[in-house]
């Protein structure tokens, strides 16, 4: 197929807009997916060679996902790939003072908005035709080891794992692949405080290193171009200096 289809949220910024940028250039029509429309512009017009659909989103809400895809189908006639990279988070926070508002508010993005995402996805590209499809969640180093204060987080990035796990299982028979890609420390508003230093399991600051996000974008690229009778199950990409390995 010349015309490949991929969703992508949280495309507005960072991670989800520098993958963007990469299926584009290799001429995939790309639907984005974000709360914010100005931002979602202003990655569709720093794109080339492909299309974009333009869809102000919140993932959190059924209703919202189930209008976001049914707009994609209609405009580009299926979907080849999801990147369900939407996520958030509250501030450190030891576990012992997390409100269930706090936490709530993170479970709902980074669990239920991928849930909700993957099981659009996962209807369409079963239904269509021809069949399948790859789903890709974004995971993160915390679905390994988590931070100091990030119990919220964490425990949404661990069942990232899970629910990775079962997608994968679900859709053999449908041709759909599912995989998780761990991020560590890309260069993104998300990851400014690490200029100034993280909180470490030892109970002080450090300044973390961090990695260009254009090479996230390029692993998750590489993983939708792969046909589906091959997957990349899991892959971790980090900054190299990252304190990662024996963190804790």
């Amino acid at each position: 197929m010349t015309d490949r289809v991929a969703v992508i949220t949280g495309a507005g910024s960072g991670i989800g807009r520098a993958s963007a940028l990469q299926l584009l250039a290799t001429g995939w029509s790309v639907a984005l997916l974000g709360r914010r429309k100005d931002a979602l512009e202003e990655t569709a017009g720093l794109g080339t060679g492909g299309k974009t659909l333009i869809l102000p989103t919140d993932v959190s809400s059924p209703a919202e996902v189930e209008a976001a895809f049914k707009a994609t189908i209609a405009k580009f006639g299926r979907v080849d790939v999801l990147f369900n990279n939407a996520g958030g988070n509250v501030p450190t926070t030891n576990f012992g003072d997390m409100t269930w508002e706090a936490w709530k508010s993170v479970v709902d993005v980074n669990l239920n908005g991928m849930f909700l995402c993957a099981n659009a996805a996962f209807r369409a590209m079963r239904d269509q035709t021809p069949q399948g499809g790859r789903i890709i969640n974004n995971g993160s180093i915390s679905a390994h080891n988590p931070r100091p204060g990030s119990s919220a987080y964490t425990t949404t990035k661990h069942a990232v794992t899970g629910l990775t796990k079962s997608i994968a299982l679900d859709g053999r028979q449908y041709d759909i692949c599912s995989s998780q890609i761990d991020i560590g420390n890309a260069a993104t508003p998300m990851t400014a405080k690490s200029t100034n230093g993280q909180m470490q399991p030892y109970g002080q600051m450090a300044v973390e290193a961090r990695m260009d996000v254009t090479h996230v974008g390029q692993q998750v690229a590489f993983m939708a171009n792969l046909p589906l009778e091959s997957n990349v199950q899991f892959v971790t990409i980090m900054a190299t200096k990252m304190p990662w390995i024996g963190r804790g």
